[in-house]
């Protein structure tokens, strides 16, 4: 016997959307998207595609259906911003991880511009090993198994990439006024070590949200959901069937 469209309806799994950081592709949720898919469907947009934050957000909606979860990492976090913004009246709920509401600073678009003009220059050689200590907590730099999908990731979306996605970031909104408007149940991850946006950038964004709920990772620097992925599975799973 078919089942009517209700029936179908009824039994179909939420949609979560996932929004990778810069240099991220797919593969920065690979437990995230094991841990959970017998709760949700994810969807990860290639949002190295975009030179604007609002490109990429369009591009988010467009792979939605009519409702879905949000979840946004660094980079993903200003694009999900922007998605509230443009579809708030679609997101059922909001996570903010490693990620700030506020724009750069002159010094941190100084520093952009710089890569950008090293890497139109030819000398993008991804994310150096150098780079890592900035990412990661101390312990996890020589962890192949963090280090090794960080170096692939980058080398995966390339120069152009890279460039587009500084572009946007650099070109995006201050996103604080948005935060006392977000009535979703929000959940904010944050490595305590996270040295690239510091914890108290992740607890402002908890403050300014009333719905939001705080959840720090010890022995965690920027890469949560690879340093640490069975915490940030745990965390959205909770987040996902609407626990405190």
């Amino acid at each position: 016997m078919a089942q009517s469209p209700d029936s179908v309806q009824s039994t179909a799994k939420p949609t979560l959307v996932l929004l990778p950081g810069l240099l991220n592709t797919r593969r920065l949720f690979e437990h995230q998207i094991e841990a959970l898919s017998d709760i949700v469907d994810c969807v990860v947009p290639e949002l190295w595609h975009y030179d604007s934050v609002a490109a990429m957000a369009q591009a988010a909606i467009d792979s939605a259906p009519s409702r879905f979860a949000l979840a946004g990492f660094s980079m993903g976090g200003y694009v999900a911003f922007e998605v509230m913004r443009r579809a708030g009246g679609r997101v059922d709920r909001l996570a903010l991880i490693d990620t700030q509401a506020s724009s750069d600073t002159p010094e941190t678009t100084a520093r952009r511009r710089g890569f950008i003009e090293q890497t139109r220059i030819g000398r993008f050689h991804g994310v150096q090993p150098s780079l890592l200590p900035r990412l990661l907590h101390p312990s996890h730099v020589s962890s192949k198994l963090i280090t090794q999908p960080i170096l692939e990731m980058a080398a995966e979306i390339g120069a152009a990439g890279f460039v587009r996605q500084q572009e946007a970031i650099m070109g995006r909104p201050d996103s604080r006024p948005l935060l006392v408007d977000i009535a979703v149940p929000t959940l904010v991850i944050v490595g305590r070590q996270d040295a690239s946006i510091p914890l108290h950038r992740a607890e402002e964004m908890a403050a300014d949200i009333a719905t939001s709920r705080l959840v720090v990772l010890e022995e965690c620097g920027h890469m949560s959901p690879l340093e640490r992925p069975a915490e940030v599975s745990s965390a959205l799973r909770l987040w996902l069937n609407g626990q405190p």
